[in-house]
């Protein structure tokens, strides 16, 4: 379980990374996404199991490739 766990905080981190260097706040990010604020907080603190469609979505409102999302992690 540890393992799983390790991703998530990884995907937070790449997430909050890209987000800031884009100047998004948290809540101007969640709105682009069209996604809960608390959910995007949850991603960010490797809270939340993210599913492969949010994924997605989160690439595409960064406007990178999912492989470039999870470049690093």
């Amino acid at each position: 379980m540890r393992h799983n766990i390790n991703i998530l905080e990884r995907f937070g981190k790449r997430v909050r990374e890209l987000r800031k260097a884009r100047g998004f706040t948290q809540e101007a990010f969640a709105d682009k996404c069209g996604l809960d604020r608390t959910y995007i907080s949850g991603i960010e603190r490797g809270k939340r199991n993210v599913a492969l469609c949010n994924v997605e979505i989160i690439a595409r409102s960064l406007d990178v490739s999912i492989s470039e999302l999870t470049r690093g992690m």
